[in-house]
C-alpha cells in the first residue's frame, strides 16, 4: 500500500458491535475497522489488521450505527481496529454522520496505536478527526506491559486522553483521563 492508502485504508469494516461494555464508559456502539500497520505482538483483533477484512464500508452502515445509537441508554460510539487513523475513508463520514446526527449529546471514543504528539503533527484529515472526538486511547499494544484490569486499555503505557482538555491546553498530561 502507498502513504496515501495507509492514511485513507481500503474502506473496510471488521464488525459493528451495537452494545458493548467494554470499549468506553456506558453503554456503546462500537465499529472496528479493517487494517492496521502495527501487528503488536498479543494482539486482540488480528483478523482486523488485514486491510480487506469484513466488508466494504458503506452508507447502511453508517445508517446502523446511527440507529444503534438512537436509543438514550447508548452513550455514544466507540472507534477500534485496525486502526482508525489508516483508515480515515471510514473514520471521517462515519464521525461527520455521527456529528451531524448527534451533535455533542453522544460521545465518541478512538482507540489508535499511534500516539498523539505524532497525530497532531500530521495531515489536516487526522488532525480534525482528533479535534471531533471526545476521548483516545493513544499508543501501540505492548504485550510485556499488558495488565488484564487496565480501564480501557491493555497496556501500561497506553493513555486514556480527554480530547476537548488537550485541545484547551495542549497539555496531555493535564488531560489524561484515568490511571
Amino acid at each position: 500500500m502507498t502513504t496515501a492508502q495507509v492514511i485513507r485504508g481500503a474502506g473496510y469494516v471488521a464488525k459493528i458491535e451495537t452494545h458493548s461494555f467494554v470499549d468506553g464508559e456506558g453503554v456503546r456502539c462500537s465499529l472496528y475497522v479493517s487494517g492496521c500497520p502495527f501487528r503488536c505482538p498479543g494482539c486482540y483483533n488480528v483478523a482486523a489488521q488485514h486491510f480487506r477484512y469484513g466488508e466494504p464500508f458503506s452508507d447502511a452502515m453508517i445508517d446502523e450505527v446511527i440507529t444503534a445509537c438512537e436509543p438514550s441508554y447508548i452513550s455514544g460510539l466507540s472507534i477500534l481496529g485496525g486502526e482508525p487513523f489508516c483508515n480515515l475513508a471510514v473514520v471521517i463520514p462515519l464521525i461527520r454522520a455521527f456529528r451531524q446526527h448527534f451533535g455533542r449529546t453522544k460521545d465518541i471514543w478512538v482507540w489508535t496505536g499511534y500516539q498523539l504528539e505524532y497525530l497532531w503533527r500530521q495531515t489536516d484529515e487526522r488532525k480534525a478527526v482528533l479535534q471531533d472526538i471526545d476521548m483516545l486511547v493513544d499508543g501501540m499494544f505492548v504485550q510485556k506491559l499488558y495488565r488484564p484490569n487496565l480501564a480501557y486499555r491493555g497496556s501500561l503505557n497506553q493513555r486514556v486522553i480527554h480530547m476537548p482538555t488537550y485541545m484547551r491546553t495542549h497539555s496531555v498530561a493535564q488531560a489524561i483521563y484515568v490511571e
